[in-house]
Order: structure tokens, then sequence, then C-alpha cells
């Protein structure tokens, strides 16, 4: 008898097609009613499981009786109750590496963007104001030259140095909870406090993981000692950042701009950042060309075959339980 796979979102349709010709497969679908309904009633006798954007833990998770692995197409994992995962013992595997370039390069869109004033002066156009040469209200940021501050210099954190460093000519500094001297020695990357790093840097991209040290890692006090000509972008989780004091170290003007691709809540609606001209919002995009994409569903699927062929998953969250 062919082992159960429920695909709990939409994966690459080629990958989907794969899983259809090894094993029986169940697609979870919003248009069939509620789908923590669903997983409760789909992991029963589930294998495994795959996909990525749903809250996964002792709720719906419960009922199953041998779920030997959740493969998840995404390098964050705050979805999923890795504890109670444990606890069941069952294998939770990422997708790690892959989506490093793709992401970087969207931070860099972002810093760029919100410096120069790019979408606003894209709708200024558009919109008939150029009558005449620009003035001071246009006036963006420069970027060639400047210090770029880089909090949580991991693969994606020094994805980005490099591209400041050699791109632009920028000097590196970045705050971890320790050092990263392979990764920095190569960028000429100094470490230093959080404190130094937001009272010297001139643009500021947050890259850490989500845990309990970083939520709400950016709040009043951080913003407050940024220059006002800062700009502030974060490529990591909405919940790194106190979104309400974000919202109003911009209508203060306390720093130049921000750019955001994450939010506290998703898919972000009815916000006051849309009423704001020195913010560009994106929709949670950092992993998002059909490249990366392919890579992330390739990836997700080596390892749930991986684990339902008795081997053990390269990019487990938790080998051990």
């Amino acid at each position: 008898m062919k082992k159960k796979v429920v695909v709990f979102s939409q994966i690459d349709p080629r990958i989907l097609e794969q899983l259809k010709q090894q094993y029986q497969v169940v697609v979870l679908d919003p248009k069939k009613g509620d789908i923590n309904e669903q997983i409760c009633q789909e992991v029963v006798d589930a294998d495994g499981m795959i996909g990525a954007g749903r809250l996964l833990n002792e709720n719906n998770l419960a009922p199953a009786q041998h779920l030997k692995i959740v493969s998840t197409v995404s390098v964050g994992y705050d979805n999923y109750d890795v504890q109670y995962l444990n606890q069941k013992k069952i294998w939770l595997a990422h997708t790690p590496h892959v989506l490093t370039e793709t992401t970087a390069d969207l931070a860099f869109t972002l810093l760029v963007s919100a410096a120069r004033k790019v979408p606003q002066l894209d709708a200024w156009t558009k919109a008939g104001e150029w009558k005449r040469t620009v003035g001071a209200a246009q006036f963006g940021q420069d970027i060639f030259g400047k210090t770029l501050g880089i909090i949580g210099l991991g693969n994606i954190g020094a994805a980005i140095a490099r591209r400041g460093l050699y791109g632009f000519n920028m000097n590196i500094l970045y705050h971890n909870r320790h050092e990263k001297l392979v990764l920095a020695q190569p960028l000429n990357a100094e470490y230093c406090s959080m404190q130094d790093l937001l009272q010297r840097s001139d643009f500021i991209v947050v890259a850490v993981d989500l845990n309990t040290e970083s939520q709400a890692l950016i709040g009043t006090q951080e913003f407050e000692q940024m220059q006002s000509h800062a700009v502030f972008v974060n490529i990591s989780r909405g919940s790194v950042v106190d979104e309400s004091a974000l919202i109003e170290a911009l209508k203060q003007k306390q720093i130049f701009a921000a750019g955001l691709d994450v939010y506290q809540k998703e898919p972000l609606q009815a916000s006051e950042l849309f009423d704001l001209d020195n913010v560009v919002t994106l929709p949670h995009v950092g992993s998002a060309t059909a490249e990366t994409r392919l890579k992330m569903s390739q990836l997700a699927y080596k390892n749930l075959v991986d684990a339902l062929e008795g081997k053990t998953p390269r990019y487990l969250v938790n080998p051990d339980f």
C-alpha cells in the first residue's frame, strides 16, 4: 500500500505530479471547508506532509498516528510547534540556502527603492506631477560609500553585506548574539553592539530568525537611536519589529524611510503604513521568483521522500527530537 502524503498548501505542479506518481496524495483545498478540520481528518493515517504557510501544532496534529515528517517549503519554521513535533517524534524539515541570494536581492531592492523614493516618484510621475525640474521634495539618499548595518549576520545577512561592499563600496557593521568571524572577515565587517550599529548606520537591515530573543527586537528605543536620514529595511519576520513604533518613527520623521517585506499580521490590510509616503511595502515576496520557488519545492520534496524512504533528511530542524 502506498504511503500517504498530505499537501497543505500550493506547491510547484511538477513536484505535485512527482508525488502523485509515488504516493497516495491528498491536497487540501480551502474551497472544501475549514483547512484545520481537513488537516485533522487527513492527518490520522498520513505518513508525511508538505507545504507552507499553515500553523501546525497540537490543535491539528493530535490525530496523527504515524506521521513521520512535516516538510516545509520555507527556511523559516515559526509556524510550526517544534516542541510538540518533538513530543510526537515527527521530523520537521525546511529549505535553507536555496533562497539566500534572491532574498538578499530583495533586501537591496527595498533599500534602494526606499532611499531613492522609487515608488513615490513613480506614482508622482504617472500622476502628471512632473511639470518642472525636481526639487528637494523629490530628493533621495545616496547609497554608495555609506555605512550598512546588518542585524543578523547569517547566510542571508552576509549575502546582503556582499552586495553592499562590492556593489556600493559600503562600510559594513553587524550585530549578532555572537561574532561570526568566518562570515564577517571576508566582508571587512565590524562586530558592534546594537546601540553602536543603530547610531552609526546610514542603512539598517534586519535579517534575524524569529525566536524568543528576537521578538519585538526593534521598538521605540531603537528607532530613537537611529539617525534622522537612516533607511530601515526588514526582510526577516514582522514580529521582530514593533510595528506601531515603526509607524510613529516614520510619521515623526525620526528616520528617513523604511522598506518592508514582512509584517506582524499577514496579509497586511488597512494599515497606517499605507498612508505614509516614506515606506515601501511589499507582500512578503523575499523568495518569490520562479527559479527559487522551484528550488525550494525540489528541496522540500527531497526532504520528504528521504524521510518516507527510511533515510535521514539533510535539512532537519529537529534531528534529535
